[in-house]
């Protein structure tokens, strides 16, 4: 399998446009807002001295702190341009970079006989994703997984496209950082409310908890405030 050309190209365009400044992308947080409070949830439930694989890695930057927590860290991408981002970021050379299409079911069990069993940091892939492509992301997390690892999944939920909506009403329309985003074609928060839990399951996934976050944004709604996107986290291990 293979995703579009169109969501492939929308991807190596936005990163390829993309400077190595910190925050330019507008998901692109500070770890004490999104992988440190993220890894407290998921530890409970994880073996450390396992590997953890992380998702739509981008940049790398939720990646490197997951490296000071984790065993042995990995950064998968399905953009050539966000994996030299992330590797350029890498000044430890803490973390594993490499590229990686979700929905290539061959590639994904590659790298899942290379590592053996994993942990799983997966942050707003799902929601962002077209729609066939989804159960097989979800696919992805389950293979990696095996039979000892543990998933933290986030994603955003149907209240955040009300938030956009309010993000770009101001005069100028939508703030820089949220126009680069619609540019560039991708969508986020594209996913229903029961749409993500229903594709975990239904990719063999079983569901150890869950609750109400928000996924902080780098940019501001037009009265100033921070722009935080209503999404839901689940901690995940395969039936």
């Amino acid at each position: 399998m293979d995703v579009s050309q169109r969501y492939r190209e929308a991807w190596e365009g936005f990163w390829a446009e993309t400077s190595d400044t910190p925050g330019e992308a507008i998901w692109d947080s500070d770890p004490s807002l999104t992988s440190v409070p993220d890894s407290e949830l998921l530890l409970p439930y994880a073996d450390a001295t396992l590997p953890v694989v992380d998702l739509g890695c981008g940049n790398g930057t939720q990646t490197r702190y997951l490296a000071t927590r984790f065993a042995r860290a990995i950064g998968v991408d399905l953009s050539h341009a966000a994996i030299e981002h992330a590797r350029r970021a890498d000044t430890a050379k803490s973390v594993e970079f490499e590229q990686l299409n979700l929905v290539d079911q061959e590639a994904v069990r590659a790298l899942r006989e290379r590592t053996g069993d994993t942990n799983v940091y997966m942050r707003a892939v799902i929601h962002q994703s077209e729609p066939q492509d989804r159960p097989a992301v979800a696919g992805a997390v389950a293979e990696l997984l095996g039979e000892r690892g543990r998933a933290f999944v986030a994603e955003l939920t149907p209240a955040s496209r009300v938030v956009l909506r309010q993000a770009a009403a101001g005069p100028g329309g939508p703030p820089a950082k949220l126009r680069r985003v619609f540019d560039h074609g991708l969508r986020p928060a594209d996913a229903g409310s029961e749409e993500v839990p229903d594709v975990l399951r239904a990719a063999g996934l079983r569901i150890l908890a869950d609750g109400d976050t928000a996924l902080v944004q780098t940019e501001r709604m037009p009265d100033g405030t921070r722009i935080d996107l209503p999404a839901r986290w689940y901690i995940l291990a395969r039936d």
